[in-house]
């Protein structure tokens, strides 16, 4: 199979080069283009980009001349079929616009058109059929590329396990309350005396997207729209001085009773499209039931399969909800953002949209 040529929107910042990291050697896609600023434009990657990542900066890439963040500029240097958006949102929302009318498929890990009607917004593993959104978002909007969307980074990993739970025992309520990384909020997004010895109550748009995003991806296909799933979600996110990984309380009722262990047979079991067609960036297993009682914990768990996994602890039953409480742990910069984006786009190429 010839590689798909590709290209990032915003390559310079933290998640922009989560994608590099992850593309430079990818088996079905060749990094073609990387777009930054008007101020970066023009400069080698390596001159343009502050390296943030532990790895060292891919030397495939390092003398690429980074792009403007327009589509004319970039059909005109590179010959690309598929963009990765790591725009901030208010970026986005003007920008990938003009990329899917020029053509470009777009997997965006932007927040700006996850919730609009015509627009999918995929987890592989739960939701692939939402794909066929783009046929209506094409003949709705005139365009000749589209957009495909990841959800926010503390919703993937919450509906990863919710998926399984609901298909076995039926879901009709959540609590969640979270427990963020930094790296969530960009290289320079909380300050260190913000920070260190202390826990930040509030994150900004985060629990409305729990709480809306949920509904959609775990809502049916019907026709030309979603319709969102009917259960409530009640989400409580925090930040707090961990690099990379967030952890989840999640408090869920059944509508059928759920025994715990039954609970992590069924978590364990879990697998979907991207498991069962072996696409290149998934997971053995999507979902990891840990037994030790103090697990799952961001330093040890984030980087199980590779950052994609979700790793699950803690199951037991919830007298209040009258159904299961655990937590887990998922890599907030991996499978919560450039990692969800590329899964999209193995997912779009396995269904024959690229």
């Amino acid at each position: 199979m010839p590689k798909v040529r590709v290209g990032v929107l915003g390559a310079t910042g933290i998640v922009g080069q989560r994608f590099v990291s992850l593309l430079v050697d990818h088996p079905w896609f060749e990094l073609e283009a990387l777009t930054a600023s008007p101020r970066s434009a023009g400069k080698p990657y390596a001159e343009a980009s502050k390296w943030y990542l532990s790895e060292p900066l891919p030397e495939d890439v390092a003398e690429l001349t980074v792009l403007e963040t327009d589509p004319r500029e970039v059909e005109r240097e590179a010959d690309v079929d598929l963009v990765f958006s790591a725009l901030p949102s208010d970026v986005a929302r003007e920008v990938e616009p003009k990329f899917a009318e020029a053509g470009f498929a777009v997997a965006s890990n932007a927040s700006a058109y996850r919730m609009e009607e015509d627009v999918p917004l995929v987890i592989p593993e739960v939701n692939p059929d939402h794909l066929g959104l783009i046929d209506v978002q094409r003949d709705e909007r005139g365009w000749d590329g589209f957009i495909v969307t990841n959800p926010n980074c503390s919703t993937i990993q919450m509906v990863l396990t919710l998926k399984p739970l609901m298909d076995e025992f039926g879901v009709e309520e959540v609590i969640v309350s979270t427990m963020q990384a930094v790296s969530g909020a960009g290289y320079a997004g909380v300050p260190s005396m913000a920070i260190l010895d202390n826990i930040i109550p509030y994150i900004e748009g985060e629990e409305e997207k729990m709480e809306t995003e949920t509904l959609k991806i775990l809502g049916e296909l019907d026709g030309d729209r979603i319709e969102p799933a009917d259960l409530t979600v009640s989400a409580s996110c925090h930040r707090v001085p961990v690099l990379d990984g967030h952890t989840e309380a999640i408090f869920v009722s059944t509508t059928e009773e759920a025994d715990p262990e039954e609970a992590a047979e069924v978590l364990a079991g879990f697998r979907g499209i991207p498991q069962e067609r072996g696409l290149p960036t998934a997971p053995e297993r999507p979902v990891i039931v840990r037994e030790e009682e103090d697990r799952p914990q961001p330093r040890f768990d984030r980087e199980a399969g590779d950052g994609m996994s979700v790793v699950v602890g803690r199951i037991r039953r919830d007298p209040v909800l009258d159904g299961l409480k655990y937590v887990c742990v998922g890599h907030n910069a991996v499978r919560g953002a450039a990692g969800a984006s590329v899964l999209n786009a193995e997912l779009l190429v396995s269904e024959g949209y690229l």
